[in-house]
Order: C-alpha cells, then sequence, then structure tokens
C-alpha cells in the first residue's frame, strides 16, 4: 500500500512540479521595464512588478499620462487589467439659469494652462461641431435650449465625458477636472512575448506592431 502511494506522488512530482516550476519562473521572468521603441519623441513602457502590479507611462512633449492595475501571464501573453474606468473625466460644480443671450460653459482648474485644451458639444445642435474653452476656460455659445453637454480634452482623445441637461431653462454650466483626467485605463490588454520583450498594440497610438524592449 505504501508503495503504490509513493508511486502515485512520483509520477505527481515527475508531471506537475516540472509545469509549476516553469509557470513560475516564467511569471519571474518577466518582471522588469520594457520600454518603447521605435517611435521618435515619444517615451513609453512598462515596469511590472514582481508582486503582480504594472505601471504605465506615456510621456509626449509636455503631455503626460500614466497608468497602473495588475499583470498575468496567460498563453503566453501579458495581459494588463486596471481598476474600472470612470464614466467621466469632468464633475458639474454647478447649473443655473443667468441673465443673458448665451450659453456659458465655464472649466474651472487650478492650472490655467490646461483649459484652452477643453472642447464642447451641445445637442441639440450640429453634431460635428467641437467649440473650444478660451484662455480662462470659456465657452460661450448662442441661447438654445439642449439636453446634453459633451466635453473633450484634447490630450485624452479617446474618451469623452457626457452630462443630461437636467433643467433646459439653464444657460451657465461650470465644470471641473477629475483627478482622473490623465490616468489610462486597461481592460484585458494583451502583448506577445518573446526574447527581445514585448511587443503589439499600444494603448494610445494606433497601430498593432509596437515593440517594448527590456
Amino acid at each position: 500500500m505504501m508503495i503504490t502511494l509513493f508511486s502515485r506522488w512520483l509520477v505527481t512530482a515527475v508531471f506537475i512540479l516540472p509545469a509549476f516550476c516553469m509557470q513560475a519562473q516564467t511569471s519571474k521572468t518577466m518582471t522588469g521595464a520594457y520600454y518603447l521603441r521605435g517611435v521618435t519623441e515619444v517615451a513609453s513602457g512598462f515596469k511590472l512588478n514582481a508582486d503582480s502590479t504594472f505601471e504605465f507611462f506615456f510621456i509626449y512633449g509636455a503631455l503626460d499620462r500614466y497608468g497602473t492595475g495588475n499583470w498575468q501571464e496567460k498563453e503566453g501573453k501579458l495581459v494588463l487589467n486596471s481598476r474600472p474606468q470612470p464614466s467621466r473625466d469632468f464633475a458639474l460644480v454647478t447649473s443655473k439659469a443667468v441673465p443673458g443671450d448665451q450659453i456659458s460653459i465655464r472649466i474651472i482648474d487650478s492650472n490655467s494652462m490646461l483649459l484652452p485644451y477643453v472642447h464642447a458639444r451641445i445637442s441639440p445642435g450640429d453634431a460635428d461641431q467641437l467649440v473650444t474653452a478660451d484662455q480662462q476656460g470659456m465657452i460661450l455659445l448662442p441661447k438654445q435650449k439642449i439636453d446634453t453637454i459633451t466635453l473633450l480634452f484634447e490630450f485624452c482623445p479617446e474618451r469623452h465625458s457626457t452630462f443630461s441637461v437636467a433643467d433646459n431653462t439653464h444657460n451657465y454650466f461650470e465644470f471641473r477636472f477629475e483627478p482622473w483626467l490623465m490616468e489610462v485605463f486597461f481592460n484585458n490588454f494583451a502583448l506577445q512575448s518573446d526574447k527581445n520583450g514585448l511587443y503589439g498594440k499600444h494603448p494610445l497610438m494606433e497601430g498593432a506592431q509596437f515593440r517594448y524592449n527590456k
């Protein structure tokens, strides 16, 4: 009986332990920093930590974006996931009716350098028309009844924030940036791995064959 049990343990060890060691070795060797190659004027990459967390960075001129989350190795691929993406990058501070014949959309933030990079679209209205904020963060439009306001930050073109107008008599709307404005969110973002590093898509740039060297 003891010989039989020992034999079963031995078989299990022969077939399962190498697989376990191989998986552990793969995960261990994937840790480290990977930097985007072949794209001029852009610095970007991933840092895979031993505790299965990751950090992402993207720098282009004065633009600096970031992301964090968890990584795993799955069927030879690196798979990244972060916390769920919030539905909006702006918060409505106030909405009210004021005297005048204009709709005023104002963006407020302590960093005034960001204000001229906000664009707004109203509905009903011209669906293709984006109006840009001035240096003070103000957007002025002819007074009209509107149902929704959509805001877009120029440096985060991959997403927009839409607000329903609860009272269509209101013509003054004030918004602020949310603190995660520049954060990049990942949902099962996968990259292939090889002996030189990682390759595949970039979360912020078009194309499918970017390379990240370790």
